[in-house]
């Protein structure tokens, strides 16, 4: 029993691929999970989601219709004939939908009110399927083949219902968001606001149930500050920051991101260590007798170092009083620069990584294909990661230049010393690209990597000498 619809002890199993997984494998693994469950514990099993052999079966409020009360009734019918198991009531565990879906966020928004019936009118206003369609008498509204016509609600893949929690003695609205690139989760809080304050309540915060991924945790961020006409170009953890605080999440218990995006969760702390480093540690480690990390890793961090001087640039250049029309362009250029610095400060590590399987490679017995195999892939790697470097940190010239131009007249050597780290940047990781390009049998992609590698070095130095005039122009 519970506020919760329900139809059975393990009401729902869903397959959602995260990683490494396509959709299509989900969905085979749910279809052999389902067969097993339903002839081996004799539990009658619907397929839903992706996985739903019949489209009246997709959606998880179908099946669950009439709940474990009208299993008994319903479970006979040609129609609901279950796809796996029994198609008999089992009383003990009742019915159980598997299948693979996409994420799923379960949200809930908390009311200033203990009214279920109000907080049910805001969860009417939001969530797709809307409300029932009354007359002026109050009659339910029907269509020609008496099928309730419906008003539908403001966020399409919302599922919402209102109850009341005593532990925290509010009315909640409780959301399913079952797309968020359809509905995001901060479109979902704001219907929610804006639906409970036209009917006299207020949003005091929200709580998150389980799991939520970083990408609505970083959108949700964005949104706030550009309703704040502040730049969206800042580090992930002051997104997550602003969206926590603008969703208020840790209204009724403390907000962990460590433990509530899946992508910390899954995060492997030593799969980068260096970025993890203090400043002095990564010096200090950098001077020790162990030959990594290097140049490359060293060139990689000064270009993330270089397009970060630029980041900054524009966030103070799109909080500059006065400038508030350009402050679009300047968080554009802020958040371009903020992909490019963490694609850089991941390459730190990666650079490391590419010298240590080459390392691995020596251990493996001499003159053995394994050993051959194993160093032609480990070359290839030490090559292609300081050339990453390259590419990476002469695409961050575009925004160092138009720093230099026109941001902030008094961050403009700022700018300029992000010139200057990119093509120390460039060039650093060039240097690691030739020396170990001498060890690779594959001459066709050695060829065409220093070629490209050439001429990627000609325009870095034109563009830093550029820029530096435009510096020195304006600081003059």
């Amino acid at each position: 029993k519970g506020e919760h619809p329900r139809m059975g002890a393990t009401d729902v199993c869903p397959l959602i691929p995260i990683a490494g997984i396509s959709m299509e494998e989900g969905v085979s693994f749910s279809k052999k999970l389902a067969k097993r469950v339903g002839e081996e514990l004799k539990i009658p099993i619907y397929l839903y989601e992706n996985s739903a052999a019949k489209s009246f079966r997709k959606n998880l409020a179908e099946i669950r219709s009439g709940e474990y009360e009208g299993i008994a009734e319903k479970i006979i019918k040609p129609e609901w004939k279950p796809d796996f198991g029994p198609a008999a009531f089992n009383a003990q565990s009742g019915n159980t939908a598997i299948g693979a879906r996409d994420f799923l966020i379960a949200y809930n928004v908390n009311l200033n009110t203990t009214s279920v019936k109000r907080a049910n009118s805001v969860s009417f206003d939001v969530r797709e399927n809307g409300r029932v369609k009354k007359n002026a008498k109050g009659e339910i509204m029907r269509d020609k083949k008496g099928n309730a016509l419906r008003a539908p609600g403001a966020c399409k893949a919302v599922k919402a219902i209102g109850w009341f929690i005593a532990e925290y003695g509010i009315a909640q609205v409780s959301m399913n968001l079952t797309n968020i690139k359809i509905t995001p989760l901060h479109v979902a809080f704001d219907a929610a606001c804006k639906s409970a304050e036209k009917r006299g309540m207020r949003v005091t915060g929200s709580e998150l149930v389980g799991l939520i991924p970083l990408n609505a945790m970083l959108d949700a961020g964005k949104y706030f500050l550009k309703k704040q006409k502040r730049s969206a170009g800042v580090a992930e953890s002051e997104l997550i920051k602003i969206a926590i605080k603008s969703l208020g999440l840790d209204e009724l218990s403390p907000f962990d991101p460590r433990k509530k995006i899946i992508e910390y969760m899954l995060d492997d702390e030593k799969a980068s260590p260096l970025v993890k480093m203090s400043l002095r540690q990564f010096a200090d480690e950098t001077a020790s007798e162990s030959p990594a990390p290097g140049g490359g890793s060293i060139a990689a961090y000064a270009g993330a170092l270089g397009i970060s001087l630029a980041t900054m640039v524009a966030n103070l250049s799109a909080a500059k009083k006065g400038w508030d029309n350009r402050f679009e362009t300047f968080s554009k250029d802020a958040e371009k620069g903020q992909i490019l610095k963490n694609k850089l400060l991941k390459l730190v590590d990666e650079d490391t990584h590419a010298f240590n399987a080459i390392m691995a490679a020596y251990q493996l017995p001499k003159g053995s294909a394994e050993r051959k195999n194993a160093m032609e892939a480990a070359t290839r790697m030490a090559i292609e990661v300081p050339f990453e470097v390259m590419k990476t940190s002469f695409a961050s010239f575009e925004i160092i230049e138009a720093m230099a131009k026109n941001g902030n007249p008094n961050s403009v050597s700022d700018a300029g010393v992000g010139a200057l780290c990119a093509r120390a940047a460039v060039l650093g990781a060039w240097l690691n690209v030739q020396i170990n390009a001498g060890g690779l049998a594959d001459k066709v992609f050695i060829q065409k990597t220093l070629n490209e590698g050439k001429r990627i070095v000609k325009l870095a130095t034109e563009y830093e000498k550029r820029i530096l005039k435009l510096v020195e122009g304006r600081i003059h």
